[in-house]
């Protein structure tokens, strides 16, 4: 991905961390996660995270939910550094997101893999 693009997107970003998501918006976030090749069970995971927190069955601090929930709402907007419509490169953009989401949250994402694994086991 171009350097431009990639600053593109993290402008978006910084515009969508302020996002409240919706119940919608989740399940249009399911959807559209198909797309997201070798990250949609990342993609899927930060989605299981934002509905723990909503419930109120996971705690994180804001920082860090916020940047699930731009995340989320950057992949669900039409609002794209590159249109979805485009083929393959429409989705390059949404995955290049993932991928730094997923790499900030390196520790929740422990953190909630084990909160998970209690929940289940008790």
């Amino acid at each position: 991905m171009k350097k431009a693009h990639l600053d593109k997107a993290i402008r978006l970003f910084e515009l969508f961390r302020r996002h409240r998501i919706s119940d919608e918006d989740l399940v249009k976030a399911e959807s559209k996660s198909a797309y997201l090749d070798e990250k949609v069970e990342e993609f899927r995971l930060l989605i299981s995270m934002s509905k723990d927190v909503i419930a109120g069955r996971y705690h994180m601090n804001k920082w860090n939910l916020s940047i699930i929930i731009a995340t989320i709402a950057y992949v669900i907007s039409p609002l794209d550094a590159v249109p979805d419509v485009l083929p393959l490169m429409g989705w390059m953009d949404d995955v290049t997101i993932v991928t730094y989401a997923v790499s900030k949250l390196t520790e929740e994402i422990k953190k909630y893999k084990a909160f998970t694994q209690a929940r289940l086991a008790g």
